[in-house]
C-alpha cells in the first residue's frame, strides 16, 4: 500500500473516532464509583477480609 492510501486510511478511522460517541449510563457509573456516606469508615477495604496477605502466610509457616 502507497504512503497516499496509508495516510487515506487513517484519516478515515481518525474521523470514525471522532465523530463516535458511545451511549453512557452515567445513574450507574455513578452508583457503581461513589461513596454512600453511611458505610463508615472509608479507609477500609471492603476485600482485605477475602484475601489473606502472602506475607502472613508465610510468616505463620515460620
Amino acid at each position: 500500500m502507497g504512503r497516499g492510501r496509508q495516510k487515506a486510511k487513517h484519516t478515515k478511522i481518525a474521523r470514525e473516532l471522532k465523530a463516535y460517541s458511545p451511549d453512557v449510563n452515567y445513574s450507574a457509573l455513578e452508583r457503581e464509583l461513589g461513596h454512600p456516606a453511611s458505610e463508615g469508615d472509608e479507609y477500609v477495604d471492603k476485600w482485605a477480609d477475602q484475601y489473606a496477605d502472602e506475607d502472613e502466610d508465610e510468616l505463620e509457616k515460620a
